[in-house]
């Protein structure tokens, strides 16, 4: 039996790292065949390939935001001689939305697979809980270690039973008995010592704990609290040490300091044993319920320590039948009770610890190792190989790296410069809300995708930008002078259902609380003025503004006004559609894309089947006309394209492209048909030189966007619209990647049969 292992792996300080390496070190124990092994795939948090020192059983390294990577891990995994793969899986190690970059690598794994869900959400997103499900579909078994989580996996994501195996966390095998536990090491001489530890946040609810403390210093004072764990990373990198400076804070306000006692590390779990034998009482006072599996749960209880906690999922299940005691979420008092009475009563804290150390024995790794063989070896024997299956793959080595360099450089502390000679801002031009929307949903596309620093620190300046801009009747003013002096009273219909959408991007988007509740605050501002919109594009914009809220704050009283929109839509495409003219307008102008693409955002929001019909009977008149050469070739500027007459070829623009791009994506997401990704491709190779001049527009010297295609050439300048479009049109082909695993052939360089 040869095993590849998935996960993060030691020495990066991580639990689901320990518990990798502990679970492949008891399954080998368990082997007959000492040199048979297996290899890990580990999974690294940053671009360095050498940021941690691994082993030399550490085969491939995956960069968590790298796509290709796990494209080549699974390649490693099928040529190699490995008979089934387990792997770990938390949202947070994986790259991309919720961690979906997981989803290609699994569909490409030829092995049986085994996935161990540390985390198992009972709200799950919409996303979590479909990455959830094909986790579960690619899988042979899904391993819990929780019997709630059981219930979930069935009832919240319907996955069979039968699929589902329930092996609990393993626990280090502890040489000592429990005798020589209860007399227990002497770390800290002539103390009675609590213990917590793990990594650090607010969550962890420490603070319970110091508050307890007084009223068990009084009666016990020789009893020390020792908290041991570095700050969880994402906490450090946004807040720094501000909870373990709070924790400190408050220990000395009540006095208690020199009970508390803050080890900084990330301990080597054999000096992590020591504390915990040395401890009498563990405390885990997680402030909610919803924590599924804890690692250091198990290792208290199979340490023997008398275990008091919250009553969180793990806990409710672990510490039944006296094997620990529970305390109410925040209560200070409670807790401090219970301490005092197990400290003071020597046979009810050894009563609880005999209890925690008979169960933990059934815990140890080796058993759970063996478990997990035998598992292996089932699957194994079902001979259940999935068939190989031709799928679709997104040629993504032909887009250039991503940057916000230019951005930035149009970028000042007023918003995005509308202008730029060539690749200089141009100030003379100033600033406009079209292109500070734009820029506020590129920003947090960028965000969400690769979680840059660089784009959070833009999201602010593009809010206040349309903060500066709104009117007192909601509207939004357009254009902005460089010295911040308006320069009209009332914007487009256009400008204004562009900031809506950008307004309920950010909402359902926002990286923190307050971005979110600033723009819901200008997003219902501006619903009066809906009525007063009067274009078909104002009409379009908005509803996708309004759809993007409606995702994930379902409101009736906006689905009415949404609805209301995209009926003016509707009864324009039946008072203009003729046998050869699928369309709103008797022209085709700009932005063409935007009104299909309304119209299956429609649908998705409502599933009325006459918003899908008439955005793909509309979309396929479009492309029709815009990929008939094999090649994206958009409505030219110079003419438009009127009914019964011939459609202009240049001015092309790029707006005109990412609303394609955007649209076909869209199309994709409503039908799950592959053909659309494959249109959505060739579009966005517009900007690369798949065109009608063969000359892309994307500049890599600056990593800016020409303005657009001329019959002699390009546009040199290179403005924040365009290159706007640019980047938002690339980040859909990756957000479209992230899909992958539901493409149905490989189209990319290859003929379609």
């Amino acid at each position: 039996m040869k095993i590849a292992y998935i996960s993060t792996y030691m020495p990066r300080p991580c639990g689901l790292a320990t518990f990798n390496s502990n679970l492949k070190n008891a399954i080998e124990i368990n082997l007959l065949n000492k040199n048979q092994g297996g290899y890990v795939i580990a999974i690294n948090d940053s671009d360095e390939l050498n940021q941690y020192q691994y082993g030399k059983e550490v085969k491939y390294i995956i960069r968590q935001q790298h796509q290709k990577d796990y494209i080549q891990a699974a390649n490693q995994i099928n040529n190699s001689a490995a008979d089934v793969c387990v792997m770990q899986h938390e949202f947070g190690i994986y790259g991309g939305d919720s961690g979906i970059y997981v989803l290609p690598l699994i569909k490409r794994i030829e092995k049986p697979l085994i996935t161990i869900l540390h985390t198992v959400l009972q709200d799950p997103s919409y996303i979590q809980k479909l990455i959830i499900q094909e986790i579960a579909n690619q899988s042979s078994r899904i391993v819990v270690m929780a019997e709630k989580a059981v219930d979930f996996l069935m009832n919240i994501y319907h996955i069979p039973k039968e699929k589902i195996a329930l092996i609990e966390h393993g626990v280090p095998d502890y040489d000592d008995s429990i005798e020589k536990i209860l007399n227990k090491a002497d770390l800290l001489p002539g103390k009675r010592v609590l213990l917590t530890f793990g990594l650090i946040s607010r969550n962890k609810g420490l603070e319970t704990m110091i508050k307890a403390l007084p009223a068990v210093v009084k009666n016990h004072p020789d009893v020390v609290y020792t908290i041991i764990g570095k700050t969880h990373p994402h906490v450090l990198k946004n807040q720094g040490e501000e909870y373990r400076d709070y924790l400190k804070k408050l220990a000395s306000d009540l006095g208690v300091s020199k009970n508390v006692n803050f080890i900084n590390k990330f301990l080597a779990e054999d000096e992590l044993m020591d504390y915990l034998k040395a401890a009498e009482i563990y405390i885990t006072p997680y402030l909610n319920e919803a924590q599924i599996t804890s690692g250091t749960l198990s290792y208290a209880v199979g340490a023997g320590a008398a275990v008091i906690s919250t009553p969180y999922w793990h806990a409710q299940e672990l510490l039944k039948n006296n094997r620990g005691k529970l305390f109410d979420f925040g209560d200070s008092e409670h807790l401090a009770s219970i301490i005092n009475d197990l400290l003071t009563n020597d046979k009810s804290l050894k009563d609880i610890r005999d209890n925690a150390y008979a169960y933990g024995l059934t815990l140890r790794y080796p058993k759970i190792g063996n478990i997990y063989l035998n598992l292996a070896k089932e699957i194994v024997s079902e001979n259940n190989l999935r068939p190989i299956v031709e799928k679709f793959t997104l040629n993504t080595d032909l887009l250039p790296a991503f940057t916000l360099d230019y951005v930035k450089r149009l970028t000042d502390d007023t918003g995005i410069v509308q202008h730029a000679k060539y690749g200089i801002p141009n100030l003379k031009e100033g600033y406009c809300m079209d292109d500070n929307s734009r820029a506020l949903i590129l920003a947090l596309m960028s965000y969400n995708q690769f979680q840059s620093k660089e784009a959070l620190d833009l999201l602010p300046i593009y809010l206040s930008f349309i903060q500066y801009m709104q009117c007192e009747n909601g509207n939004f003013r357009n254009f902005l002078s460089f010295k911040r002096e308006y320069l009209d009273e009332v914007g487009t219909d256009d400008s204004y259902g562009r900031t809506l959408w950008a307004l309920g991007f950010m909402i359902c988007n926002s990286p923190n609380n307050s971005y979110k509740e600033f723009a819901r605050e200008l997003f219902f501002n501006s619903l009066e003025h809906l009525d007063e919109l009067e274009h078909l594009r104002g009409f379009g914009n908005s509803i996708i503004g309004l759809a993007h809220y409606l995702k994930t704050y379902p409101d009736e009283n906006l689905e009415i006004k949404l609805i209301a929109l995209a009926d003016k839509l509707v009864n324009a495409y039946q008072i203009n559609k003729s046998e050869n003219w699928h369309w709103f307008e008797e022209k085709m102008t700009y932005d063409n894309a935007i009104l299909p693409l309304a119209l299956l955002k429609t649908y998705d929001i409502t599933k009325n089947v006459i918003y899908k019909e008439i955005g793909i009977e509309s979309l396929t008149f479009l492309d029709k006309e815009t990929l008939d050469q094999g090649y994206y070739n958009p409505i030219g500027n110079d003419g438009w394209f009127y009914k019964n007459q011939d459609k202009a070829i240049f001015d092309q623009q790029a707006i005109e492209t990412m609303a394609a791009v955007m649209m076909y994506f869209q199309a994709f997401e409503v039908t799950e048909d592959v053909i659309y990704i494959e249109k959505m491709f060739k579009t966005y190779l517009w900007f690369l030189g798949e065109n009608a001049l063969r000359i892309p527009l994307y500049d890599h010297e600056t990593n800016g966007c020409c303005d657009g295609l001329t019959p002699h050439g390009i546009n040199r300048n290179q403005g924040a619209e365009s290159t706007l479009a640019y980047f938002i049109s690339h980040l859909t082909v990756l957000k479209a990647q992230e899909k992958e695993y539901l493409f149905d052939k490989t189209i990319m360089g290859v003929s379609r049969d």
